[in-house]
């Protein structure tokens, strides 16, 4: 590796390019369209690239982590068009697996490699460089990369292209699951009338507690909303997981009652609020008031 450039430097994108950037010991650019992130990133110590296309002709690495399909899409196909073969891409952001196929099928017909790497763990492990990474494509292309993918966090290779993107959404679906679970419970706690904190002792050492449950009952209980991951972010990936298991034709029927939780949050304003938010759908059918904000 020669030059890696870093494109997306959002909330979780500034963090993980400026651990890339401090670790790696290689030339890193980055990019973005908010003039206002480049600023934070030059600010923090990282070298700015005049444009996307200065990363897509110059870097024989390039990370991406970005927002939607079709930037991704065309990005990706910017990174074809404007680089050499040899060139490695790795998208770090939730794809429809079938997307991510079809962009590998035109990445390896201009000789470059393309890796599906998104990233979970949110804001905080963004910045702690602690993210969980799944990453499917090319296994020499991965190697090669690797020890990029460890500044962010720690990377497993899950298999040829598209497998880290249904890996992701695999761990965004139980995940969603269990968050839907966590309100549903603790809305019918509060319907019940037992003391919420005594429920959360005795039941995070059994058989539904973990490291889920710990970091979100807490916020539940505080209504303690403030983003550490948006419902709008596990949502995508939800949408994502139903696209794909229609391209495969079978029924996610847990994943769909997740997803109308979610409709119902993003329907009534409180999609860019914390999972734990989740819990306002229950209150709502349950007319309740799940906890107490700290005062």
């Amino acid at each position: 590796m020669k030059k890696i450039g870093f494109l997306g430097l959002g909330v979780m994108g500034l963090s993980m390019a400026l651990n890339v950037s401090k670790k790696i010991g290689v030339e890193v650019i980055g990019y973005d369209v908010s003039e206002t992130q480049l600023h934070r990133y030059r600010e923090m110590g990282g070298t700015v690239a005049a444009s996307a296309e200065e990363l897509y002709s110059t870097c024989d690495v390039l990370l991406q982590m970005l927002p939607t399909h079709a930037i991704i899409q065309h990005s990706v196909e910017e990174a074809i068009r404007l680089g050499r073969p040899g060139n490695i891409i790795v998208d770090l952001s939730s794809a429809a697996p079938d997307i991510i196929l079809d962009l590998n099928k035109k990445a390896m017909n201009a000789g470059m490699f393309l890796l599906d790497s998104p990233v979970s763990g949110g804001n905080p492990m963004a910045e702690a460089g602690t993210l969980s990474i799944m990453t499917g494509g090319d296994p020499q292309a991965f190697e090669k990369v690797k020890p990029v993918l460890e500044c962010m966090g720690t990377p497993v290779y899950t298999g040829g292209s598209g497998s880290g993107d249904t890996t992701k959404l695999i761990n965004n679906m139980v995940g969603g699951a269990i968050l839907v679970a966590i309100a549903e419970g603790y809305a019918f706690a509060t319907k019940a009338g037992i003391d919420l904190q005594t429920t959360f002792e005795a039941t995070r050492h059994g058989f539904a507690g973990g490291p889920l449950y710990d970091n979100k009952v807490p916020k539940v209980l505080k209504r303690d909303y403030e983003p550490g991951a948006r419902i709008a972010v596990h949502r995508k990936d939800i949408l994502n997981a139903i696209h794909y298991a229609h391209k495969m034709d079978v029924d996610l029927p847990l994943t769909d009652v997740v997803l109308r939780i979610m409709d119902w949050a993003n329907d009534n304003g409180y999609v860019n609020e914390d999972q734990a938010a989740l819990v306002r759908y229950y209150e709502d059918k349950m007319q309740v008031t799940v906890g107490q904000e700290e005062k």
